[in-house]
């Protein structure tokens, strides 16, 4: 009786027939419309495809790769929010509907991949959001869902920085996966941004984060909206840990706080606000109310988020704080830290931007060249004019005030773990320049 080989196995041939059902896998690329069906059967709402190789992820292919290195096709896909709920002025109405949507998301990348992988298909799906890499990536997410679902052709970024669909709006979630298949075609951009520039979310960001102009601040939205997140929640436990005693922990953080803090430990991260998505009309389901009659649209959606009596989160001597005391009188401001402490010199360059208050900059105008050394070594360039930062790698231009600090030091001054003074003793740190310029740089991001 002859030896068997490898490819007599029952196995191997059930694997060869399912291939060749399939096709994609060293063959023919996947149908597209048979995995449409796919996407939609498991729940998506709506579904786009875009390759790897794609230009518009010129900055995102890095990412994708270290995450899954195999990969060669991304699905986007979007599954509504209920509208109602997400404009109630009860916090936990509306987070109760992101915390299902958020679910049903990954249930969704979930069953997709499932089906994927039953046919011989590698897939990954990445989570939603706030994922447990933050200490090792330095970000909430280890996938940027925004330009991917841009690319794939499910909306465009209106002024808000969400991404709107077309028909549903605003009132979506986001999930990705990656697949190492290609397809017979894939998705291209819509043509137009369903944004409407009615600036209904300016008017209803408590802390001013939007600003009129397409300006973003994204220092102002994190410490607000993202308060019960990873960087309110440090800053809840550095307020446990310096109180003496409860006497003391009540005097700094309100038992109405410490309520909340519990009910996002136990059923979901509360976020604050995300009125942006509330009162935005755009989209082709939504936008019936708006152009029917724009008043009463404005005083029944945004009206009662402005007026509501509640607690407005921001940084001491930010923008936000200004904003919301002056734009916001009747809301009750709290001071915290918003527990933004970059780990590298190469997350405090590229934060920057993110954390930069324009206002606090409107009278500086300065160059500034960095030289870190030690354990990290690199040389930066910061301007600072006209209200905007612009932050370069290497020495570009004359100064106006240069500093020379030793890795490590700089990070540690950052997170106040050491002083400015020891630090300029030991020699860690030396500057050129007028100190006042350093001063007026540490004004601009205040944490």
């Amino acid at each position: 009786m002859p030896k068997s080989t490898l490819n007599d196995h029952p196995t191997v041939k059930m694997y060869y027939m399912k291939q060749e059902a399939v096709q994609g896998i060293g063959g023919a690329p996947l149908d597209t419309q048979w995995l449409r069906d796919i996407c939609l059967q498991a729940g998506a709402d709506d579904v786009g495809f875009v390759s790897i190789s794609r230009t518009e992820l010129d900055d995102q292919r890095k990412e994708i790769i270290s995450l899954f290195p195999e990969a060669r096709t991304l699905i986007s896909f979007v599954c509504k929010m209920n509208r109602e709920p997400l404009r109630s002025t009860v916090r936990s109405v509306a987070n109760t509907e992101f915390h299902h949507v958020v679910d049903e998301v990954t249930h969704i990348g979930h069953q997709i991949v499932k089906e994927l992988e039953a046919q011989g298909i590698k897939a990954l799906n990445p989570p939603a959001g706030f994922p447990m890499e933050m200490e090792s990536t330095g970000k909430a997410w280890v996938i940027s869902h925004k330009p991917i679902a841009v690319a794939a052709g499910l909306g465009q970024i209106g002024i808000h920085r969400n991404v709107i669909h077309p028909k549903f709006g605003n009132f979506i979630l986001l999930g990705t996966i990656l697949t190492n298949a290609d397809l017979t075609s894939e998705s291209r951009p819509i043509d137009y941004n369903p944004c409407l520039e009615c600036k209904l979310c300016v008017a209803a960001c408590p802390v001013g984060a939007i600003g009129a102009d397409g300006d973003f601040n994204f220092s102002a939205c994190y410490t607000h909206n993202y308060r019960e997140f990873s960087g309110g929640f440090t800053d809840w436990v550095e307020k446990i840990t310096d109180s003496k005693n409860s006497k003391a922990y009540k005097a700094k953080v309100k038992d109405s706080e410490t309520a909340s803090m519990w009910q996002s430990l136990s059923f979901g991260a509360n976020y604050k606000a995300a009125y942006c998505l509330s009162v935005c009309p755009a989209g082709e389901d939504v936008i019936g109310p708006f152009l029917a009659d724009r008043k009463k649209f404005f005083q029944e959606v945004a009206k009662p988020l402005q007026d509501k009596k509640e607690k407005i989160y921001v940084v001491p001597n930010s923008d936000a704080e200004d904003y919301a005391k002056k734009r916001f009188p009747h809301k009750q401001v709290r001071l915290v830290s918003n527990g933004l402490r970059a780990k590298s010199i190469q997350a405090f360059l590229a934060g920057l931007p993110h954390m930069f208050q324009r206002n606090q900059a409107k009278d500086l105008a300065a160059t500034y060249h960095f030289t870190f050394t030690g354990e990290e070594e690199a040389q930066a360039t910061v301007v600072i004019q006209n209200k905007t930062i612009s932050v370069k790698a290497g020495h570009i231009g004359d100064a106006d005030f240069q500093l020379i600090a030793d890795s490590r030091t700089w990070i540690r001054l950052l997170a106040k773990e050491t002083g400015m003074l020891s630090a300029f003793m030991t020699g860690r740190i030396r500057t050129k320049g007028p100190l006042k310029l350093l001063k007026a740089f540490s004004r601009c991001f205040p944490s």
